[in-house]
């Protein structure tokens, strides 16, 4: 019996030193913390990215694949003498084929079409429009309007002609050959910059352009644009685009 002893206590050994090893194991492995989430997942926008966003929201493209919505108001103008004003009811907006579509059927009307969600001082329009209708119709754009009688306008007629107005005032006109005259498709550009405004037509600046602004100082002020009837109807306008840009 006494031959045993030793074994059994090599043996007793062997099992407090694998005791011991897996112990100290253990409290090595509980010592690594768990990973942590990564930084960017709970990353914040920077005041600069914030900055950046809200002044690219107010520049953007209008291509009216649906109704954006803008404020909408129909005129019936002062016809000439001894024929009676037209209905504005009569006119009929609609948005389809990725295009904003004017179908006026009578004559002397306008449509004024704002957008009022921003208010801009120097800024950059661009518009592109498909005349599917008779020769005699304007196209118009604004800046700087009050919604009342205060703006800068440029109203271009599909013959040639166009007029610019300050406050509904004739302040400028002439004629271009690089506006499309009869159907087919025109780009207009209007850029309001201090007190100058430029005006292109099909990328050509015509003589009159820019037109600086002595006398008045208009504030920042909405953008829109118009579509008027004169004698000759049906008028049948699809405006393809409107861009809003810095000048």
């Amino acid at each position: 019996m006494k031959v045993q002893r030793p074994f059994l206590a090599i043996v007793a050994l062997t099992v407090f030193v694998s005791m011991a090893c897996k112990f100290f194991s253990g409290l090595q492995a509980t010592a690594t913390p768990a990973a942590s989430p990564t930084p960017q997942a709970t990353r914040t926008a920077r005041p600069t990215e914030t900055a950046q966003a809200t002044e690219e929201s107010i520049f953007f493209t209008e291509e009216f694949d649906t109704d954006p919505k803008w404020d909408l108001v129909i005129v019936a103008d002062n016809p000439p003498t001894g024929q009676s004003k037209s209905d504005p009811e009569s006119v009929v907006l609609d948005f389809s084929d990725s295009s904003m579509i004017f179908k006026i059927p009578e004559s002397w009307l306008s449509v004024f079409y704002t957008y009022t969600e921003e208010t801009y001082k120097d800024v950059r329009l661009d518009i592109e429009f498909d005349n599917r209708g008779v020769n005699s119709q304007q196209i118009s754009m604004a800046c700087r309007s009050d919604l009342g009688d205060k703006s800068y306008e440029l109203e271009v007629g599909n013959d040639g002609k166009w007029v610019f107005k300050v406050n509904r005032r004739i302040v400028s006109n002439g004629g271009s050959v690089a506006i499309k005259t009869g159907k087919g498709i025109n780009q207009y550009t209007m850029i309001c910059k201090g007190n100058e405004i430029s005006f292109f037509f099909n990328g050509v600046e015509p003589k009159g352009s820019p037109y600086t602004d002595t006398q008045t100082a208009l504030g920042p002020g909405h953008i829109g644009l118009v579509v008027t009837s004169k004698r000759a109807v049906p008028v049948d306008i699809a405006i393809n685009w409107y861009k809003i840009s810095e000048p």
